[in-house]
């Protein structure tokens, strides 16, 4: 046997055995060579494809969009390629992984080669399928860690709502989102009243525990499109899209009814918890997004003066 033949023979076998997806079309879209992973993972032997059409063996493909790709590899001549991450397959094998990696079928990515004569015109499409299923699985695993990550870098320890740095970014959006468009923006501002008591008289646990179930109480009175967050010690922040100074009043004496409508279990005694909030919103002469939470506080200050457990409303002349 010649060395030529000798060649032949070990690529027609390095193709044929290799892991990884390999089959060949003519210009009229006819299959030409299937390879043994094709053969495995269509369950269709070579034989009864080679000769037939792609479309009409596997009438399940993408069709416009397929035969568009392989239109371009002969009129263009360059090679194409396209990942799993922009269609996940080609071909709809079953895969081998197990079913808690999340993924129905095979991903694969797949390159179209140009096959040329002598005077370098496309006689054929050679198509590579790669199985890229692991790379998918272990990608969509590593985007949910990150996002998982992301989550819990915005939220307060404690509390589980947003943190302070969370909160103010919101807020500084939300302020140029209403500055571009003219819209209405508000901010409430509130704390526990007395909550230092609570601290010394039963401790930092039972501190923490009012806590959280304020930030329950809070949270349960809110919309979808308000963003609470822990601003500080005992203080939140609630930014208030598209809400004018009325709409944020209502809203405040809402969630001070709630938060006083049943008492805490602290040490084995029941405690009335009340909070004091200040309101501000966005007017014309508003300087920055740090000028509402400042003009927030102010309010709240004189919810302290006037007895605690009430809403005030900022005014210019504070």
């Amino acid at each position: 046997m010649s060395d030529s033949n000798d060649t032949t023979n070990l690529l027609n076998i390095i193709v044929d055995r290799a892991h990884v997806g390999i089959f060949v079309v003519n210009q009229q879209r006819e299959i030409v060579l299937w390879n043994q992973f094709m053969e495995i993972h269509s369950e269709r032997k070579a034989d009864t494809v080679v000769g037939q059409n792609l479309f009409e063996a596997f009438p399940e493909l993408p069709r416009k969009w397929l035969d568009r790709k392989i239109e371009n590899i002969f009129i263009l001549k360059n090679f194409s390629f396209t990942s799993w991450e922009q269609r996940p397959y080609l071909f709809k094998f079953a895969h081998n992984r197990p079913v808690t990696g999340g993924v129905d079928c095979m991903r694969q990515d797949c390159t179209l080669m140009p096959i040329k004569d002598d005077n370098s015109e496309v006689q054929y499409v050679c198509f590579t399928l790669f199985d890229a299923t692991d790379t998918s699985i272990y990608q969509s695993k590593l985007e949910k860690t990150t996002e998982k990550l992301r989550e819990l870098s915005n939220r307060d320890g404690l509390t589980r709502l947003f943190n302070r740095r969370y909160v103010e970014e919101a807020l500084e959006k939300e302020f140029n989102r209403a500055r571009r468009y003219n819209n209405k923006l508000s901010v409430i501002l509130t704390d526990i009243d007395f909550f230092k008591k609570v601290n010394d008289m039963y401790g930092h646990l039972a501190g923490d525990e009012v806590l959280r179930i304020m930030s329950q109480r809070l949270a349960s009175g809110l919309r979808g499109t308000d963003v609470l967050g822990r601003y500080g010690g005992e203080e939140f922040l609630v930014v208030l899209p598209e809400t004018d100074m009325q709409g944020a009043h209502v809203l405040a004496e809402r969630l001070r009814k709630i938060v006083q409508a049943e008492p805490v279990a602290v040490e084995g005694e029941s405690l009335t918890i009340n909070i004091s909030l200040g309101i501000s919103e966005l007017r014309d002469n508003t300087a920055a997004y740090a000028q509402l939470i400042a003009e927030a506080d102010l309010a709240l200050y004189q919810s302290k003066k006037n007895g605690r457990n009430n809403t005030t409303l900022f005014q210019p002349d504070f």
